[in-house]
């Protein structure tokens, strides 16, 4: 039986790499990405080629880059003819007041967290048509429907995530190509790694379920939706513990 195929950007660590693992578990092939992390990656791919039934191969690019992706998809399709599942998770944040954010730290914001998901999409969506089928699914965050201050950039890209995702599910519906965006509480990730013992206390203190999530939870969460029924299209699904 062939082996299904999924593209998980920014699959280096964290959320990626979990959701990596999840669907390597699975049987599928999967395609890992990342722009710098090289090592790292290497390490997810020794994991999956140890311990999984699956198997992978490494798609170095820069995805907030339209020629980088354009390039990584040449690659892809020499492997396999279409993507049964893209997973949009690469991310990056920063934290400051507005006021003092430079130009250039707005466009990476902006290009690595919004820009990404689009040329991402663009790459996949035409095999998917030719084969009416398809499952593509961003990773968002709570902060994209509620904003967070000193994360101004990083809320207006996730904000964008949620409104591409809605609109471009209209656009597929009828090729059966469902799209949907987890988005994401407080995960003990290295995106929170900077905050000191104090801050994590309290913050840990405002969430209902009173922990941070893991990224073994979110990756649970988007095999799911992978493998949801095709009517679930067009959903910002929150896993936050509670918070919003």
């Amino acid at each position: 039986m062939e082996s299904k195929n999924i593209l998980v950007t920014g699959a280096s660590r964290g959320i990626g790499r979990a959701v990596a693992v999840r669907f390597a578990q699975g049987g599928y092939h999967v395609f890992l990405n990342c722009r710098s992390s090289v090592d790292e990656l290497q390490k997810v791919q020794k994991e999956i080629e140890e311990g999984c039934p699956g198997s992978c191969e490494i798609v170095c690019a820069d995805v907030g880059n339209p020629k980088d992706v354009a390039f990584m998809y040449e690659q892809i399709y020499r492997s396999c003819g279409c993507l049964e599942v893209l997973v949009n998770n690469a991310g990056i944040s920063h934290i400051g007041l507005l006021m003092d954010m430079e130009d250039e730290t707005w466009r990476r914001v902006i290009d690595t967290n919004l820009s990404s998901v689009f040329y991402c999409c663009r790459g996949a969506i035409p095999p998917m048509i030719s084969r009416q089928f398809g499952k593509i699914i961003n990773i968002s965050s709570m902060w994209g429907t509620s904003g967070a201050s000193c994360e101004a950039a990083y809320s207006a890209s996730k904000a964008g995530v949620n409104g591409l995702t809605k609109a471009l599910s209209k656009e597929l519906a009828q090729s059966n190509i469902q799209v949907n965006a987890i988005a994401c509480g407080v995960i003990d990730t290295e995106m929170n790694k900077q905050l000191t013992a104090e801050e994590r206390k309290a913050l840990e203190e405002e969430i209902p379920a009173g922990r941070y999530g893991t990224v073994e939870e979110i990756a649970q969460v988007v095999w799911d939706v992978a493998h949801a029924p095709g009517y679930l299209t067009g959903q910002i699904i929150g896993v936050d513990g509670g918070y919003l």
